[in-house]
């Protein structure tokens, strides 16, 4: 794969020069050769000498072919061929590289030791681009697979340029200063490049430091780059600028590293090995203020003692650069002071290490001392496996086992003399497979037995344990796979060593590598090939990184994020999803660009305001995320006030401006609320009513008086404020107070973002996505068709597609260079059904994941070893792309990596596609509850309730009152009846007239429920012009009956729905339904009862009038006996959800601006408190023998506690509770009101009798006023 990067430094450098053929066949070397005519020599690309290339003499995994390039050269890309006609060619093999010919380094890509594809054939030559360059002089081929006619053939060729460099060798005590020509040096910019190879896992790189505490210090702490940077602190300590950033790791590996720092005043680009990381350093100051010098490879001499055991650098430095000087060219032209320096020397010295490469199949075997009685062993490793097999040996009567335990380093000593085992087990350390070096060092002899950690005597441990040893004389490091009496805790081990000493004789590993002796399978002699799977930190968001051997995991716990890589929030991005999600009012965590930059933040979600979704922040988040909601969202707005006495505001008409506030981007407003950007004026200057007109603020007037100005600012492009500053201060009696409130956003433009594709060629097109490592795509779709491609974005062979393939799958297809990948899911139901569904895609380093409507799932898991970066860069297209089939319906909430793609603005200028999209309803419309309609809007839908008794976003919130003694609710039917009652003065008329069919009913449908103390009462009064009638009513005794007087019998048909007193306080339900002479009613929660009208009653409802809730208030023919039983003094206590055959009269009285002595109050609408039933009908009993009931596990009481104890204490929790229940509920029915009502039946009925078409009247039955004072309390 070739990256745009690769390609520009290829061309514009032109480092591709042939560099292997013009050399001699000295240059080439090799494992070994099958004959003469086959030797390294002649593996030249495209060259037929000798038997036409190279092929060793057995075709295995331990052949290489190696190069010198006679000096080190930068390596751009490596081309091979087979041996010239013939079987003989390398489909797979890898690239090793070197400076010196030893300590090898395997070429990198995608975060795996690389494997290049070879040839299929011996003519054709198959090149590679390397991603990135190398420098080396020795390059070695290996082989991992071949030609299954023949065996391993290879001609190559290597491409690149001549690379030079100065070099400096720091031996551990030499520092290199580099002075300034100025004393004091305030440096506003810094650029320090330089390259550097050690062996060591500590030591300083650069130091710098002023007089003022500030300083720059680059150093290796654990084989990591840690970068610590001050630009300034105060003496008061407000202002601390320390910043301390850490990058890279296992950089003690002997290879060259290169480092770059970029700084301009507090922004810094740290850049190791070509990863940056970018960040901002602490503090207010943008100066580096350093004295004197700036030193390289340690502490100067004339600084501050170095303290905590930091010691200088120890290794090799080349092209140092500090600010455009050649700090290495410098030091050899001796312009620099190098006088610490022993031997100052500009050639790398080399280390004389020798490590091994093990993976889970190898082992190394090694001879030791035979027959004797210590055992003296040494080495060092480094892994990140917590287990594994280190060293195995047999002793002459038992066995020898070093093995990694949970990150611990375990002795197993088993002896067996006279057929008694012995055995001996210690360990020591922990948290050893951190990937550094550590060292073991074990010495075990008659009695005795020690083992040592890193040479930290405080890690000895020893044991005198009964113990006698004879050596073996044969020693397995990493891997024993043998049959043995007492077989190894672990069989293998993943990782290197180095340092290998065998009864105090180090091992003579070259003598391995040609074979003389010893033996090993599956080893890679002299290279360390270990990666670290968590640098780069592939795990976003805060995501902990875990790795073993061959992969990583991330650990997303508390970051509000998951997946493989932490990359998917698990929260919604607006108040406006989680509505549609069915959630009510409350705080909740939001993510506005979702997988994007920016964190959750909690907000207040108020899903019951007119438009449904208004959310409030109280300032817990900073500026960006704020942003983030204002940018997406349909209106938002912020109150801000100025009360003042003789304190001037925006100093009006023409003075200098006192006043101003800073919002979005530190931008400076001089309007204030109520008024708009561009309009120095306040509200009152607005509506032209400010206490002195000359002034447009009423604080302007400078009264003596407090005044106020005050407002919402609404222009949602400024919000929030962040600051204000007020200028009219430091005069006598002035004074001044100022509020602001939250920032109030209301919908999410982004939710319900949408387009229409009306044609199978049409199609939006926008800029490249950008998701080379990570990506994920949402979006809502609905269609009628049976196919069609949602989007694509296409690359040189990478490619990304989401598609719904037929009806009922939906695919997601990718290329990132390892071959196609295809994810789909199927529905159960059909996809094309014009209905909305969400898709929901991501890919990562670790996976592929596919989702459909939060139900459907399919996954796969990326490969072991392969490319990771998805390269595209064509335009992305959404609908169609590329002779495609197109997609035909509505596309909505595109968002991909956290953008939402505005679809909505590119449809306004594409043929074919139009913005927005009808028909949320088909949806959504399950969601508007009772009887609410659902109403389509451009962006979206709402549930209009006003037929319905409920109220809330969805129609879910019960509307009732609260009635006190003598208060009605009077709903007329009969247009007549509205009219005589407008006639008088002193009444409030609205109604709602029924068409001759409506007013003569063979059909009522009833619905209420209430909640009393008092009986006798009636709750619900329907009256007629004629004597028909129907009465719900409360009776002495509570018990509640039904009435119905239709005609034909002498007494109204009474139904005593229930012996039991209903007024207990208790909140009850009723629903009823008659349909000519079948009556069925539900009372609470129990079923249905059906009733049946005699024969000789009339079935006709004929005329119906009026409706009365709490009281009735007739004139005409009415029950006498019914108004004399019940009807004083009237229903006490509260109704909800009134409602008869689709009209809601209790809510239409509430809405009127009318309230009288009615009291919204949902106090009706509590949760029913049911008796419990009898064990015998009760389905939910369980007998105690039985009986598992789920319990917490937090909470699970100890063994030996009285579990009586436990019940005592339950039963007075429960008397407690009920007792606090009684007492609010005494305290809530005492206190009701607040302020002061002045109620008049009808006062003021006529002048509104027209409003509206629903209506109700709210009065008393005596026509006084009535004056009092009573407090609302609410608990």
């Amino acid at each position: 794969k070739v990256s745009a990067l690769s390609v520009c430094r290829y061309v514009c450098t032109k480092c591709d020069e042939a560099l292997a053929s013009p050399l001699p066949h000295t240059a080439f070397t090799s494992s070994s050769v099958f004959s003469n005519g086959y030797a390294p020599g002649y593996a030249k690309l495209n060259r037929r000498g000798g038997a036409g290339g190279w092929s060793p003499l057995d075709s295995d995994h331990y052949q290489w072919l190696q190069v010198d390039l006679g000096s080190r050269k930068q390596v751009s890309a490596i081309a091979t061929q087979g041996r010239y006609s013939s079987s003989d060619w390398t489909t797979r093999y890898r690239l090793l590289y070197s400076d010196t010919g030893r300590n090898w380094k395997p070429y990198h890509q995608d975060g795996n030791i690389w494997a290049f594809s070879g040839n299929s054939n011996s003519e054709s030559a198959v090149r590679h681009e390397l991603q990135q360059e190398i420098v080396g002089r020795f390059l070695r081929l290996v082989p991992l697979d071949w030609s299954e006619e023949g065996r391993i053939g290879l001609r190559l060729e290597v491409y690149g340029c001549s690379y030079w460099a100065d070099v400096i060798n720091f031996d551990g005590q030499g520092v290199i200063s580099y002075r300034f020509k100025v004393k004091k040096m305030k440096i506003i910019k810094d650029v320090i490049a330089l390259k550097f190879k050690t062996s060591e896992s500590e030591g300083i790189i650069l130091h710098g430091e002023g007089q003022q505490g500030d300083y720059i210090t680059l150093e290796l702490r654990k084989a990591k780059l840690l970068l610590q940077i001050n630009l300034g602190s105060n003496q008061y300590g407000s202002i601390l600028g320390h910043t301390s950033v850490t990058t890279g790791s296992l950089l003690d590996d002997h290879h060259w590293h290169s480092v770059v720092i970029e700084r301009y005043r507090r922004n810094v680009n740290f850049t190791l090995d070509r990863h940056t990381q970018h960040f901002r350093t602490n503090g207010e100051f943008d100066h580096l203020d350093l004295d004197y010098e700036l030193s390289f490879g340690g502490m100067p001499y004339s600084g501050k003692p170095v303290g905590g055991g930091r010691k200088n650098f120890k290794g090799c430095m080349e092209s140092i650069n500090y600010n455009g000087d050649n700090i290495t060219d410098l030091a050899r032209r001796k312009k620099l002071d190098t006088s610490s320096f022993r031997n100052l020397s500009f050639t790398c010295v080399e280390t004389h290490t020798f490590p091994v490469f093990f993976n889970a199949t190898s082992f190394l075997q090694l001879p030791g001392r035979a027959n004797h009685n210590t055992v003296s062993v040494g080495f060092q490793f480094r892994t990140w496996n917590p287990d594994g097999l280190l060293l195995f040996s047999n002793l002459d009567d038992g066995t020898l086992e070093i093995s990694l335990e949970e990150g611990k380093v375990a002795v197993h000593i088993n002896v067996t003399r006279m057929t008694k085992n012995n055995r001996i087990d210690i360990s020591s350390g922990s948290g050893l497979n951190d990937g550094q070096w550590h060292a073991v060092r074990l010495v075990a002899k008659a009695n005795f037995a020690m083992l040592t950690i890193d040479g930290d005597e405080a890690s000895a441990v020893r044991t005198t344990s009964p113990l006698t040893i004879t050596t073996g004389g044969t020693y397995h490091l990493g891997g024993y796979f043998l049959q043995t009496l007492f077989p190894p805790s672990q069989r293998s081990f993943q990782g290197c060593m180095q340092a290998i000493l065998l009864d105090d004789q180090p091992a003579d590993l070259h003598a391995v590598e040609k074979g003389i002796v010893g033996a090993f399978e599956n080893v890679s002699l002299d290279m360390c090939a270990i990666i670290d799977r968590c640098m780069p930190n592939h795990c976003e968001h805060g995501g902990r990184c875990k790795q073993t051997w061959d992969s990583f995991s991330c650990t997303c716990d508390g970051t509000g994020y998951t997946g493989a890589t932490c990359h998917t929030s698990i929260y919604e991005p607006s108040c406006e999803a989680y509505k549609h999600l069915g959630r009510s009012s409350d705080t909740y965590w939001i993510d506005p660009d979702g997988s994007g930059p920016l964190g959750p933040f909690k907000v207040n979600c108020n899903m019951t305001g007119v438009c449904g979704r208004v959310c409030t922040l109280h300032f817990m988040c900073v500026c960006v995320c704020v942003t983030a909601i204002t940018t997406s969202a349909e209106h938002c707005e912020q109150h801000i006030s100025y009360s003042c006495h003789m304190s001037r505001l925006l100093n009006t008409p023409e003075g200098t401006i006192y006043t101003w506030w800073v919002g979005r981007g530190s931008e400076k407003h001089f309007y204030w609320g109520g008024s708009g950007p561009g309009i120095q004026k306040c509200a009152c200057g607005i509506d032209r009513n400010c206490t002195d007109p000359k002034y447009d603020c009423n604080c302007d007037a400078d009264h003596k008086q407090w005044r106020e100005d005050s407002g919402l600012l609404v222009y949602k492009d400024h919000l929030p404020v962040s600051q204000v500053a007020v200028g009219d201060t430091n005069r006598p009696g002035s004074e001044a107070k100022l509020t602001v409130g939250p920032l109030r956003c209301q919908g999410d433009n982004n939710y319900w973002n949408a387009a229409s594709f009306t044609t199978p060629s049409s199609y939006l097109h926008f800029a490249t996505f950008q998701g080379e490592t990570s990506a994920d795509i949402s979006f809502y779709f609905k269609t009628s068709a049976p196919y069609g491609v949602f989007l694509e974005n296409l690359g040189n062979t990478d490619f990304i597609r989401l598609e719904l393939k037929s009806p009922t799958v939906v695919s997601f297809s990718f290329d990132v260079g390892n071959g196609p990948v295809e994810l789909a899911v199927h529905s159960a139901t059909p996809l094309n059904d014009d209905q909305w569904h969400r898709v929901m895609a991501e890919r990562n380093v670790k996976e592929a994941v596919l989702q459909l409507d939060l139900t459907y799932r399919a996954s796969r898991p990326a490969p072991a070893q392969g490319h990771t970066r998805l390269e595209l860069f064509s335009q992305l297209y959404v609908g169609a792309a590329g002779g495609q089939r197109g997609f035909l319906g509505c596309i909505r909430a595109l968002r991909m990596n956290g953008v939402t793609l505005d679809l909505e603005e590119r449809a306004k200028v594409t043929p074919g596609v139009k913005p927005g999209c009808q028909g949320h309803c088909t949806s959504y419309g399950m969601y508007c509850r009772n009887g609410g309609k659902c109403v389509e809007k451009y962006n979206g839908y709402s549930c209009d309730c006003t037929a319905t008794a409920y109220d809330g976003p969805f129609c879910t919130r019960d509307v009732g009152g609260f009635f006190e003694a003598g208060t009605l609710v009077k709903y007329n039917f009969l247009p007549e009846a509205a009219a005589a009652a407008g006639a008088n003065k002193d009444a409030r008329i609205l109604s709602h007239p029924l068409t001759p069919q409506e007013m003569n009913l063979t059909k009522e449908e009833v619905a209420f429920s209430f909640s009393t103390s008092n009986a006798p009462a009636i709750l619900m009064y329907v009256s007629s012009k004629t004597q028909d009638y129907l009465a719900v009513v409360l009776r002495q005794n509570g018990s509640l009956q039904v009435r119905y007087n239709l005609g034909g019998l002498k007494e109204p048909f009474s139904i005593d729905v229930d012996q039991r007193n209903l007024a207990n306080g208790q909140p009850h339900s009723i629903n009823m339904t008659r349909v000519n002479r079948s009556i069925s009613i539900q009372l609470d929660h129990y079923p249905p009862v059906s009733y049946t009208l005699p024969d000789a009653s009339d079935t006709y409802f004929n005329l119906v009038k009026t409706l009365f809730l709490g009281k009735v208030y007739e004139t005409g023919d009415i029950d006498a006996v019914l108004i004399e039983r019940y009807n004083t003094p009237g229903f006490i206590g509260c109704l909800s959800r009134v409602q008869f055959n689709g009209v809601a009269p209790l809510k239409s009285a509430l809405r009127t601006a009318v309230q009288g002595k009615l009291v919204e109050s949902n106090c009706g609408a509590s949760p029913l408190t049911i008796p419990p039933m009898s064990a015998a009908t009760d389905p939910w009993r369980l007998d105690n023998t039985d009986a598992e009931f789920p319990f917490n596990e937090e909470r699970v009481i100890p063994d030996g506690v009285n579990r009586n104890s436990a019940i005592i204490g339950g039963i007075i929790a429960v008397v407690i509770f009920t007792i606090l229940c009684t007492l609010v509920f005494l305290i809530r029915y005492m206190f009701r009101h607040k302020g002061t009502y002045h109620t008049n039946e009808a006062k003021g009925s006529g002048e509104s009798g027209g409003e509206s078409a629903d209506t109700a009247i709210i009065g008393t039955d005596n026509p006084e006023t009535i004056d009092e004072s009573k407090k609302e309390w609410f608990i």
